[in-house]
């Protein structure tokens, strides 16, 4: 693969993914955990989701260490699907600042932008009107101003809607991987909470009971209001899957708790090493620690743990 022509330029990559060094470069970055297993590395090019900025008429990446925009209309990370609309997305009319989230979905791309201007104005609109047909739906600050059909993600065999700018793992390579520990690691369990479930990656594979402020699964805000720990003890195995901020709240109450094993899929090592504590507290082990390169080019790793006791 070639060099990325804006790498050191644009803020998106600290690691020239395609360097020779690339897993030697990056593996000096891994955190300080007891990992059981070498790293799982992710493919560059594969990318089905980015975010974008747009501020006076431009649109692309922040410059590296600057809040400066980057015109992009191509990203050698990215899917190529994702690659053939950006020149097209980046020529449209942007007025005032805001991000972009675009996602290719299992049906065509979704555009999710977000601005300090409310609504979008009529030159801009009819310009989206205008943008290949790929793109089947584009929202403004949460409301829709062109869709085709609703955006659709696949699972395996499970395909499920996907709710504009939700969370999504960053490659379908990845998530796939981390799916198929989670299945390695439940072994014959039958009982599963799937907390912090999202739209599903690993509930319908898992059989699993779902709990989440949206998604296929129990509407619940576990930050607030995580699951009782007398709640906790009908699971034979729970998955967490929380976002950066990782699982605290919920960590005390499975530290109190009689699950025998807790599965924690993680995009934040400090966070995974704060709430290892607490859960180590009440009697969990790391019995499994393997390090993922989801975010291919990035300093982050996703961390995937089993716990048990």
């Amino acid at each position: 693969m070639n060099k990325c022509p804006f790498f050191n330029i644009c803020g998106g990559c600290q690691y020239d993914f395609s360097a020779e060094n690339y897993k030697s470069e990056k593996s000096s970055v891994l955190p300080k955990i007891a990992f059981t297993d070498a790293p799982i590395w992710g493919s560059a090019g594969v990318r089905r989701r980015a975010d974008f900025a747009f501020a006076d008429g431009h649109f692309g990446f922040f410059k590296k260490h600057s809040k400066d925009i980057i015109d992009i209309n191509k990203c050698p990370n990215l899917v190529g699907e994702m690659n053939e609309i950006l020149p097209n997305v980046a020529k449209l009319p942007w007025t005032g600042s805001g991000s972009v989230l675009i996602t290719k979905c299992e049906n065509g791309i979704d555009i999710n932008i977000n601005s300090v201007v409310v609504f979008c104005n009529v030159d801009f609109r009819n310009a989206v009107a205008k943008l290949p047909a790929s793109i089947i739906r584009v929202t403004w600050n949460d409301k829709e101003i062109r869709k085709y059909v609703d955006p659709e993600i696949r699972f395996d065999d499970k395909i499920v809607h996907y709710p504009s700018g939700a969370f999504l793992q960053p490659t379908a390579e990845t998530e796939k991987t981390l799916r198929d520990l989670v299945v390695k690691y439940i072994g014959d369990a039958k009982k599963v909470a799937d907390l912090f479930c999202g739209i599903g990656n690993f509930t319908f594979v898992t059989n699993a009971m779902g709990f989440d402020i949206f998604g296929n699964g129990v509407s619940r805000d576990l930050f607030k209001k995580p699951l009782s720990a007398n709640n906790l003890n009908q699971y034979e195995v729970v998955i967490m899957d929380p976002p950066r901020a990782g699982a605290m709240a919920q960590c005390k109450e499975l530290a109190k708790s009689d699950v025998k094993c807790v599965i924690y899929v993680s995009c934040n090592p400090n966070t995974f090493m704060r709430d290892m504590e607490i859960l180590g507290q009440g009697g969990y082990k790391l019995t499994t620690a393997i390090p993922v390169d989801q975010f291919v080019g990035s300093s982050h790793w996703e961390i995937f743990g089993v716990f048990e006791k």
